[in-house]
C-alpha cells in the first residue's frame, strides 16, 4: 500500500459482539465512516482471534485484506487497538499470505463433507472410549493405530492455537510446513507428532467407529462419527492478513518461541 488517499471511505469494519467492541466500532465509525463490504478495500476487523478467523471465512474467494485490532482476549493475530493513525497504519501495514487446509470428512456411504480451516482440523473422540486412528501421509501408512482423545493438522497461523496447547510445535509463516500432533496419545505413548511438507496429504482412517466415534472440526464446521478424514493445504485460496510493521506474525511466532 503506498499511501492513505485511496483507502478514504473503502474501509468496512466489522466487530464482535461485545461491548468493548460494539464501543470501537462506534468510535472508529465516526471517525472513518464504515464502507460496504462490496466497497471495501480493506476490512478492519475489532475482536479476538475468533473475529479475525470469522471474517476471512467470509472473505473466502475475494482476498481482502483483514487487519484486526484487538479488542478480544488474545489477540495474537490482531493489531493494539488506536483510534488514532488508522489511515497511516493501513498504509504502513505488511501483508501475511495464509492458504487453509482443505478437510473432506466421510461419514457412512454419502458424499464427503468439505469445509476449509485457517487455524487446524482436528478429530476428537466424541465418548469416553479412547479414539483409535490410523495415519497415511501421501498413501502411506505411517501409524498403524493412533490411541488417542484426537489429533490434528495444523497450519503455520494456527500452530500457536490449538497446536500449541496440544504442545505441538510452532511454525513460522514460509515455512512451507505443516504440524501433525497428537491430542493426549496414550499409544504409541512416546510418538510426540511430525513435520509434513505444505504440499502433503493426510488421511485418518478412524478404526472401530461404531465403539469409539470420532468428530472431525475445520474451524468452525463439526462433523460427527466420521469414517474417513482427508487434509490437504488448499493454495488455490488465499487469504490476507495485515499487521504493523513492528507487530508482524512472522516476529511473534518467532518471540513466541521464547516465552518463558
Amino acid at each position: 500500500m503506498t499511501g492513505a488517499d485511496p483507502l478514504a471511505g473503502r474501509i468496512a469494519f466489522v466487530a464482535a459482539a461485545t461491548d468493548q467492541a460494539a464501543e470501537a466500532l462506534a468510535r472508529l465509525e465516526a471517525a472513518y465512516g464504515n464502507a460496504a463490504l462490496d466497497d471495501a478495500r480493506i476490512v478492519v476487523a475489532l475482536g479476538g482471534d475468533g473475529l479475525m478467523l470469522e471474517t476471512q471465512h467470509r472473505m473466502l474467494g475475494r482476498n481482502l485484506p483483514v487487519y484486526g485490532m484487538n479488542c478480544g482476549s488474545v489477540g495474537f493475530l490482531m493489531n493494539e487497538f488506536r483510534l488514532d493513525g488508522l489511515m497511516e497504519r493501513l498504509a504502513a501495514a505488511q501483508a501475511a499470505e495464509l492458504h487453509p487446509l482443505h478437510m473432506r470428512a466421510f461419514v457412512g456411504e454419502g458424499p464427503p463433507v468439505e469445509a476449509l480451516a485457517i487455524n487446524e482440523v482436528s478429530l476428537l473422540r466424541e465418548t469416553r472410549q479412547a479414539a483409535k486412528i490410523r495415519i497415511l501421509v501421501d498413501g502411506k501408512e505411517r501409524l498403524s493405530e493412533l490411541i488417542c482423545d484426537g489429533v490434528l493438522v495444523s497450519t503455520p497461523a494456527g500452530s500457536t492455537a490449538y497446536n500449541l496447547s496440544a504442545h505441538g510445535p510452532i511454525i513460522p509463516l514460509g515455512a512451507n510446513l505443516l504440524p501433525l500432533t497428537p491430542i493426549s496419545a496414550f499409544r504409541p505413548r512416546r510418538w510426540r507428532g511430525a513435520l509434513l511438507p505444505a504440499e502433503a496429504e493426510v488421511v485418518f482412517d478412524v478404526l472401530e467407529p461404531a465403539k469409539r466415534p470420532v468428530a472431525a472440526v475445520a474451524d468452525y464446521t463439526e462433523v460427527r462419527d466420521v469414517r474417513r478424514v482427508e487434509v490437504r493445504e488448499n493454495r488455490a485460496v488465499t487469504l490476507t492478513m495485515l499487521f504493523d510493521p513492528d507487530h508482524g506474525l512472522s516476529e511473534r511466532i518467532i518471540a513466541e518461541q521464547f516465552t518463558v
